[in-house]
């Protein structure tokens, strides 16, 4: 397969998925290397097709296989749930969470059939996932349960940088717990498999502390002495370029000027603080771990905006692009992180 195909998740309807995929599809000169289509909403779509080049289309599809026998100037929308109705943009509703909910879920099942290379997830809004029945915190928890897989990580990346993290969803209170020698030790062979699919495999990865100063050797805590400090140790053994545990104000710092390319931070807003103030506009979420590519904007439904014409696609061009790179080679990154 030289060009994969991609199912682009239409994310909650209320909120700007479905524009931004739009206008995403409607730079069609961009994605050449790629045959994206849509998993949503096909009267919803539609009704975002003035973004689209002239002479171009979404059209109705019962599979992905038809995808590929459609002329250039059509982009399929392939529906796994029912019809919509009364949706209003930027208004949380069940009706839309659980239409997002159904669009990951059909994604899942055409990437298990071996219908797609990968997958590419406009946004969801959380609070109307739960309203309509789905108790996932997320996307990524939802694609892990759903590939039955448990070694995974969420990373941002943008202009070569990736940020792994160890913890996500979860209270602070509890992300502190959640800090073993294993969970830190994955993460870092997980960045170290993607190092090695992007030929950067002797880039050193950092790793950051939880507590101020990493601790300070055991000052201001002792989880870098007792858990961080020993995965590293662990990584190295089996090969692996890794440092730390670093201060995470001198980290990310570093990182952003170049030093490293691959960094784990221990918690949701260590690493997406620093990420989103760098790279908010071309910022791209991947889930590591799965059995495809899956690639995200790294922003939410952004509700204050929807239905208003307004919203940048470039975070989801990006998002496209790395799917599309990425997925041709990903099936040894998911074996060996098993």
């Amino acid at each position: 397969m030289t060009v994969p195909i991609l199912a682009l998740t239409m994310g909650d309807p209320a909120g700007v998925g479905p524009e931004i995929i739009a206008k995403a599809l409607g730079r069609v000169e961009d994605l050449a290397g790629c045959l994206p289509f849509v998993v949503g909403d096909y009267a919803t779509m539609q009704g975002q097709a003035q973004y689209l080049q002239p002479g171009y289309s979404f059209v109705r599809v019962a599979s992905a296989e038809e995808v590929k026998a459609l002329p250039k100037t059509h982009f399929g929308v392939y529906q796994p749930h029912g019809n919509l109705h009364g949706i209003v943009a930027g208004q949380l509703s069940a009706q839309a969470g659980q239409a997002a909910a159904a669009y990951v879920y059909g994604a899942i099942e055409l990437a298990k059939q071996g219908a797609i290379q990968g997958i590419v997830t406009a946004p969801l809004n959380k609070a109307a996932l739960h309203m309509g029945g789905d108790t996932h915190p997320g996307h990524t928890e939802m694609l892990a349960e759903g590939f039955g897989v448990e070694n995974y990580a969420m990373v941002l990346a943008a202009e070569g940088s990736y940020v792994f993290h160890v913890t996500t969803h979860c209270s602070l209170r509890d992300a502190i717990g959640l800090l073993t020698v294993e969970s830190v030790l994955q993460r870092i062979i997980l960045a170290h498999l993607l190092a090695k699919a992007l030929g950067q495999e002797q880039d050193v990865i950092g790793v950051a502390g939880v507590n101020p100063h990493a601790g300070e050797n055991g000052l201001f805590g002792t989880e870098e002495i007792d858990t961080i400090a020993v995965a590293v140790e662990q990584a190295k053994a089996q090969g692996i370029p890794v440092v730390g545990p670093l201060p995470a104000d001198v980290l990310f710092p570093q990182m952003a000027r170049g030093k490293y390319h691959f960094a784990i931070a221990m918690y949701h807003d260590q690493g997406h603080a620093v990420f989103k103030a760098l790279y908010f506009d071309t910022g791209v979420n991947i889930t590591i771990g799965l059995p495809v590519i899956r690639t995200s904007v790294d922003h939410g439904t952004a509700f204050d905006i929807a239905g208003k014409g307004i919203a940048q696609e470039q975070s989801m061009v990006e998002a496209i692009l790395l799917a599309a790179k990425l997925g041709p080679s990903w099936k040894s990154i998911s074996e060996q992180s098993q």
